[in-house]
Parts: C-alpha cells; structure tokens; sequence
C-alpha cells in the first residue's frame, strides 16, 4: 500500500520532475515507509512506500527492470502473487525482491494488458516501457485502490489522490455543474470520471488505458459481472448458495492474510466484520487484535455499539481494543479528516474511520474490513421496494429513497451559473439500470450501487481515512470471485430475513446470534447528524466565509434557511443537509481551491 504519481508529457518537453516531487511530498501519509523517484525524458513516477510485502530495500518504488525495460509505481496488495510468482517462474523469469510489484511487471511482460487478468487484489499501477515509450495504467475492478488525472493537450498527471495533483500546479479548478449536481443530490457520490474539479478526472474502476507517446490514447473496461441467473444454478437449493458464499468468503478472507506482517480486523459488532472474525477464528488464527470506536452520545443519539462487538470479541478471544471519542476530540479530528478526504464525503462515519484508524495504527499496520457487504449481498432498505417493479418503476423508487434531493429542488440551491436544465444524476442512474446484464430490477440496484455508490462513497471513505494514517485496510466482501458468485445469486435469498438473507444463514452457523438478529447499525457520529457546538460553528464560520461568498456555489436565501434550523432538514438516509454544504465549502478551503 503506498502512495503514487507521476508526469507524461506530449511536446518534446521533459517531464516536471520538480512537480512530480511536490506531488510526491502530498502522499506522504499513504507510504510513511519510503520514498523514490525515477525519470526518464518526457515521464517521471514518484511513489511513497508503505512496506507490508517483502519489507527490504527489494521492494522499493519506482520499480525499474533493467532487463525487461520497464519500471512501474503500484498501490495496493496482490493477494495471489506468490502463485503468480511461481507460474512465472516457470515460464524463465528471474526475480530479483520478493515484492507483488515485480510480479505485476513480469506479468506485463508476459501478458501485456491481460495481467490485469491474473491478479487478485486491490491495485492501482502504471507501467513505462522504455523501447515504446508507452504507459499503460490500471485499476482493480471494484475501485477500491484510486487514481487522479489531470490532463491537458501537452502533458498528463496522476496521483493517488486529488488533493495531492493540486500540489503541481496548473490544476483547472473551477467546480464542474455535472459533478456538484451528483454532490448534492447523490449523497455526494460523484461517479468517474468526473470529480468535483473540472480539471482532475479518475480513472475508472476495471479500466485499463494506454497512453502512446503523442498522448494518443485508449482504454478499455476489463470486467463486468453479469446480474442474472445461469443454468449450471438452477437446481441449486438456498443451502447449495449458502455453501458456496460461505466458501468464497472463507478464500476471500484467507487471501487477505497475505503479508509479512499481522493483520487485524475493524469490528464494528455488525454481522460483517463479525463474520470476517469468525472466519478468521476457524482458519486458526488466535490471538487476533480487534478494534472498535465509540463516541459520546449526542441528542439522545447513542454513539457506541460496544455492547455487539464485545460479543464477538469474547467469543472468539480476540485481543480488542475498545477506542472511545469524545465530541471535542471529533471537533478537533474533522481538520484532519477532511483534509484526508480526496474528494469530500458527507458520510458521518469518516470522521470515525479518521479517528479509527489513528489509534489502530499505532498498533498494526494492516486489517480487514467490512466494507461491501451491503451493496453485494443488499443490506440497504432501498432493495426490498425495488422487487417487483418494473424498470423504470424501479428508477423512479431508488432515486426516491436514496437521493437527497430532486432535480426541482436543485434550482433553489445552487447559484444560477451552477443550475442545469436537465438533471444528469436521474438520468445516470436512468442510463445504468437499464444497461443490459441484470435480469431485475434488484439486480440493477444493486450493480449500481456495487459498481458507482459503492466506489465513491464507502470503498473511498476507507482507503482514504486508513491511508492518511499508513493503515492498509484490506475488504475480503469485495473479492471478485465473491462478487461475481453474489451476482448470480438470486434476488430473493439475498433480500430474505431483512436483506443479506445468504450472510445471515452463514453467520447462524459461525457467529452469536445477538449479533445477527439485530438492528442494522452504522458507526454513529451523533455530532455530525446532529450539528451543535463546535462542529456548528466551524460550518457556519466557512459558509459565511469571504471563500464562499466568492465562490457563490449556493443560493444565500437557502444557506440562511439551514441556518436557522441547523438540524431541521435531513436526507432520506438520515443525512445533516446543512452538514453537506459546510462539508464541500470546508474541502474546497482546506485544499485551498
């Protein structure tokens, strides 16, 4: 896990190795280990290192072999490298470090842009061959590692995250109508390509682009599960799923032990990470370390879940850590969070995966996550209403529960140069649910949310909150394998016993009860669902900043409105509207845009 960058440029010119080195300084958080640098003419790559797979000089980054003419800069963990190693090995290739890096190198060597193929993992990386001078860079399929561009005509930048592009210079960023729209009426999912800033873009999750040395380029989008049913299934039984999730999960979990390190687990006391601990439990492994957070309750909102996670954690013996918050620590915290943050996240719970991840990494340096479960196996209460509908019943019913806003109110929020005609957030949702490879309306909902929400909001929540802490954290619910056997489960058993119905009948066999018959939780930060105190007045102080009154995204009428009655208006998911507008004018302020 680690932090990288880098320049291309078109014209002639040399790659800013000056810039890449600002960028370099930026991500330092994400690789508190190490830091390399390697140019070459028109490219230059700068990477931080956090070391957790062949911990010596080896496997330092920017990885350069001599012998093949390559040199790469990777993110992420490749779970099967040793595997992967072996078999290219036997094909004659000769390692020179014990690193997942020189695998994804001598893979490319051996099958070019199909090694994306092989690996299983969490991984962003770009590869420079010497003889063509063409790059090439990836992102794993479920988007969990991120990658930031900023292009223009004669040269193209990347990083790990947006903020850290913004240290180059030469960034345009103007607010882009499209992406606030998302902002604001999507519970702040912006979807790639886009982001916030008009002139940083992402790639997007299983894509692959090859970018030729006159900045001509292609990409192409490697994996895409199919959300119907198969006929090898249909004389499945419920018990025949269940065995089948329960053993892809039991690989997915076993893969993500892979480092020269330990590895721990987040537990919040959910069925999730719960069962990611009973899982770990029956594959031997004893004296696991366990953290979980609370804080102080905050009008009449309870703040902790201690009383589920301690179940788990003496059940299975594990060594737990309990981390409790108190409301001016989280006030003092959100500076930091929210600089971390590398597109801002309304979701209340990343201040506690901020604060979460501080205190667990001074212990570890690796865990295992929950994250995903929800969205592959349809724990959210926006599913059930979808069974049933047709397709643009369904449309119509996703955007009522999710969105925080329709297209009608948008116009008495944004300013005028931010208002749009049509409303491209029902439209993107419109666009993707009726794609073709989901047989119903369930399972468009929940390869949208899988493939867009789950992305920009939970998946980037954690490797952000974690990274700024040099914390890898690993997510076994979204292993491919996984993912795919989900896909094709039906509809029906995943929505059964109130959502999750498969990991449920799992967790009957591998977990307490209590901690499954219980109701849906969050990590809950009652300050921020509920503003008052200091976390009050830092929005109202950034909202009626000069800042903000330059910029001029939202309507004065409207933020005096909020103001007035800071916890009067909330989203159907329970989301602080007030807390959105302060959230982006914070983000904007903190990375100075």
């Amino acid at each position: 896990m680690c932090g990288l960058c880098g320049e291309i440029t078109f014209d002639g010119t040399t790659a800013d190795t000056t810039a890449v080195a600002r960028v370099v300084e930026a991500l330092v958080p994400r690789g508190p280990d190490g830091q390399g640098s390697w140019s070459a003419g028109r490219v230059a790559f700068g990477h931080r290192r956090l070391s957790v797979i062949d911990l010596s000089p080896c496997g330092a980054q920017p990885m350069v072999d001599n012998e093949l003419g390559l040199t790469a800069v990777f993110n992420g963990c490749i779970y099967d490298y040793q595997e992967l190693r072996a078999e290219l090995e036997g094909h004659g290739y000769r390692f020179f470090s014990h690193s997942d890096t020189e695998v994804i190198l001598k893979g490319y060597h051996r099958w070019g842009t199909d090694v994306v193929d092989h690996l299983h993992g969490m991984f962003a990386f770009v590869i420079h061959e010497r003889d063509t001078g063409r790059v090439v860079m990836a992102r794993d399929r479920l988007g969990i590692k991120p990658l930031y561009l900023s292009e223009t005509s004669r040269r193209l930048r990347f990083a790990s995250t947006l903020p850290a592009l913004l240290r180059a210079g030469d960034v345009d960023t103007s607010v882009d109508p499209v992406a606030l729209h998302h902002y604001m009426s999507w519970h702040a999912v912006v979807p790639a390509p886009r982001t916030l800033l008009s002139g940083v873009r992402k790639l997007p999750p299983a894509t692959v682009r090859v970018i030729e040395p006159d900045g001509t380029s292609r990409e192409h989008r490697y994996w895409e599960p199919r959300y119907e049913r198969r006929p090898e299934h249909a004389k499945w039984t419920a018990r025949d799923w269940e065995d089948a999730v329960e053993e892809a999960l039991r690989v997915a979990v076993r893969r993500r032990l892979v480092a020269d390190i330990p590895v721990g687990v987040l537990l919040s006391g959910g069925l999730d990470s719960s069962l990611i601990v009973g899982l770990l439990a029956q594959e031997g492994q004893t004296g696991l370390a366990t953290y979980s957070i609370g804080f102080e309750t905050v009008g009449g909102q309870e703040g902790d879940e201690f009383a589920y996670s301690d179940v788990i954690a003496e059940h299975f013996s594990t060594d737990h850590h309990r981390i409790r918050v108190s409301s001016d620590e989280l006030a003092g915290a959100l500076g930091h969070a929210i600089g971390a943050m590398a597109e801002p996240m309304v979701s209340h719970d990343v201040v506690a995966f901020d604060l979460l991840s501080e205190r667990v990494s001074q212990s570890i340096r690796v865990v295992q996550s929950g994250q995903g479960a929800d969205e592959v196996f349809a724990g959210y209460h926006w599913y059930p209403p979808l069974a049933g509908l047709d397709r643009e019943a369904a449309i119509a019913e996703y955007a009522k529960r999710f969105h925080d806003r329709d297209h009608a109110q948008m116009s008495r929020i944004v300013a005028d140069r931010y208002a749009l005609d049509e409303d491209p957030s029902l439209a993107f949702v419109r666009a993707h649910m009726t794609r073709p490879g989901a047989e119903t309306s369930v399972d468009a909902g929940l390869r949208l949310d899988s493939e867009i929400m789950l992305v920009d909001d939970p998946v980037k929540r954690v490797d952000n909150m974690s990274m700024a802490w040099g914390l890898e954290a690993r997510v076994p619910f979204l292993d491919h394998d996984l993912v795919e056997l989900a896909a094709m489960c039906p509809p029906e058993l995943k929505l059964a016993d109130g959502g999750k119905g498969v990991l449920k009948a799992i967790g009957r066999r591998i977990i307490p009860p209590e901690v499954i018959d219980r109701p849906k939780g969050y990590f809950p930060v009652p300050a921020i669902t509920h503003l008052e105190g200091k976390v009050l007045d830092l929005v109202r102080d950034a909202l009626a900043s000069e800042p903000a009154r330059e910029r001029g995204l939202f309507r004065p009428e409207y933020v005096r409105e909020l103001l007035a009655d800071p916890n009067g208006e909330l989203t159907p998911l329970k989301g602080n509207k007030l807390w959105q507008l302060g959230l982006l004018e914070l983000w904007l302020q903190t990375h100075e845009v």
